[in-house]
Order: C-alpha cells, then sequence, then structure tokens
C-alpha cells in the first residue's frame, strides 16, 4: 500500500503543488484524507492514529510536503535554475545570509483581495524560505539542500488538520516556525 501511494498517489496529488497548494483547512483535510486512507491499510500500523503512521512510516504529512516544496522552488529561483516569473527578490543578510523580500502590501485592497494576495505562492514561499535556518537558505547544490532540509524538518512536529484530532488545526511552518526577528533592510514590506 505504501508503495501505491508513494509511486502513484502522491505524485498526482503534488504536481505543481508549490503554486496551488490550499490554505483552507476543510481543503487540507480532504487532501490529508486520501494519505490517511492509504497509511491505515498498512500492516504495520494496525491501531495507530494518522499522526502516530506518519511517525512510524517515516513519512511527511501533504501539507508539509507542499511547504517543502515551496521552500525548494524558492531555493532554485535564488539560484537561478528556475525562471522567477512570480518576481520574488533576495536580499543577502550579513549574518544569516539569503533572504526573499516580500512584496508591498496593498492595505487599501478589500479583504479577499489581501486574502487571496497573502495564501498565494509569492507570500506564502517566501515567508517559509525565510523562515528555514541559513544552513537550509546556504545549501550550494539542490541534493544538499534536500538533505538539510529533511534534516531541519524531521525535528518539527508534523500534526495535519484531521477530522476527529484536537489541535489547532494550523500545521504550516509559517505558524510554527517564529518569524526572524531581524527585519529586511530595505523597505519592502
Amino acid at each position: 500500500m505504501l508503495t501505491l501511494l508513494k509511486s502513484v498517489i502522491r505524485p498526482k496529488l503534488e504536481y505543481c503543488s508549490p503554486l496551488w497548494s490550499p490554505c483552507k483547512i476543510g481543503d487540507i483535510e480532504k487532501l490529508e484524507g486520501i494519505q490517511r486512507f492509504f497509511t491505515k491499510r498498512v500492516d504495520e500500523c494496525a491501531g495507530m492514529d494518522y499522526w502516530d503512521r506518519l511517525k512510524q512510516l517515516q513519512i511527511l504529512s501533504l501539507q508539509r510536503r507542499r511547504e517543502r516544496f515551496m521552500v525548494i522552488q524558492v531555493w532554485k529561483i535564488l539560484k537561478e535554475l528556475t525562471p522567477n516569473s512570480t518576481g520574488i527578490s533576495f536580499y543577502d543578510h550579513p549574518r544569516h545570509g539569503p533572504k526573499a523580500k516580500l512584496p508591498r502590501i496593498n492595505n487599501t485592497a478589500q479583504k479577499s483581495v489581501q486574502t487571496l494576495r497573502e495564501n498565494s505562492f509569492g507570500v506564502r514561499a517566501v515567508q517559509i524560505f525565510n523562515r528555514m535556518p541559513p544552513n537550509v537558505r546556504l545549501a550550494s547544490t539542490l541534493a544538499a539542500l534536500k538533505i538539510e532540509l529533511g534534516n531541519f524538518l524531521s525535528t518539527i512536529e508534523d500534526h495535519p488538520p484531521t477530522p476527529g484530532y484536537s489541535g489547532t488545526g494550523d500545521n504550516s511552518l509559517v505558524t510554527l516556525l517564529s518569524e526572524d526577528p531581524l527585519p529586511c533592510p530595505c523597505d519592502c514590506v
């Protein structure tokens, strides 16, 4: 079952996920429900709840995987390995390494437009990327980035929103990791 999940199901659920990653709890729960369904049928996980199955099988929630892909995509933009069609710009902090600049906020826009903007790749991915430790952002190769990122993410509890489970309902790295106390040296936010 796990092989089926990893080789057939997840690739379909994760195709272009940095761009369409849902932010509504209900949408996240629906996607996680697919992985929850498959992990429940793995023999060595009989009787475990979903969060324990993720630990036992050493896999990330789909939400955490989508955020991981966002970090990788921003890093590729930083290293000019992929086109920067979102207009993300970077600055180099003397002590903390490269950081991405958040686009300016239009405070006069309708609330619905502001919400869409805050949940867009250009904002959400930048927020997650900037919360990564310097050793992740400073990785010199894609392989090194994936190793550093994997090591870092393994230290953070992964409790995706799941119907019937108690918790905050927010498993996003934006919420779980504190914001860098050092602001961008330019006037970009």
